[in-house]
């Protein structure tokens, strides 16, 4: 059975960072598309970053230049590290993963930015 299983949500101030990890279980990341989506309160489901089997890179216009997504092959993880926080950022971040074939989805984590 696969699982995605998101970390790293927290309460942080505009201007600060933090780092977001997922975790995958009954999964090969390196064999899949990854990605970080976020949702907003009222909003639909939006990509932030993508990164694909090959190492291609996508972000959302407005998260360019101060987010990162990343995977560690090895310890089977996907990170997406953020910095320069805004309110606007604030959101339930979920990880994905897929292919061709599947599409998995973890529980998602909240980022709230505020002061």
């Amino acid at each position: 059975q696969v699982q995605l299983v998101e970390s790293g949500g927290d309460l942080v101030q505009p201007g600060g960072s933090l780092r977001l990890s997922c975790e995958g279980s009954g999964i090969i990341f390196s064999f899949y598309t990854v990605a970080w989506y976020r949702q907003a309160p009222g909003k639909q489901r939006e990509l932030v970053a993508l990164l694909s089997s090959t190492g291609f890179t996508n972000y959302t216009d407005s998260v360019k230049g101060r987010f990162s997504i990343s995977r560690d092959n090895v310890k089977n993880t996907v990170a997406l590290r953020m910095s320069t926080l805004g309110p606007e950022d604030t959101a339930v971040y979920f990880c994905n993963a897929h292919n061709r074939v599947y599409d998995h989805w973890g529980q998602g984590t909240q980022v709230t930015v505020s002061s």
